[in-house]
């Protein structure tokens, strides 16, 4: 399960460099916290864009290893 949470964060940090990021869950289901200041100026659903697009390739597939997102907050910094 480590690993996953790993792949999650190393994802969300190569799309956000300098971004604080808090991954937690297992079994498939994950929470995110991000805080970048790459999110200034941007409405939510735009933050979201970006950190659910830098985990895409974690969530295709019918093995994906992160089957949903169940919280994912986006804090400009």
């Amino acid at each position: 399960m480590q690993q996953v949470r790993d792949a999650i964060l190393s994802s969300i940090a190569a799309a956000l460099p300098g971004a604080t990021i808090e991954v937690q869950g297992e079994a498939g289901h994950y929470s995110i916290v991000v805080k970048s200041t790459a999110f200034t100026g941007k409405s939510t659903l735009e933050r979201h864009r970006l950190v659910l697009s830098a985990i895409s390739p974690l969530m295709a597939g019918d093995a994906a290893p992160v089957h949903a997102v169940d919280s994912l907050k986006t804090i400009p910094a």
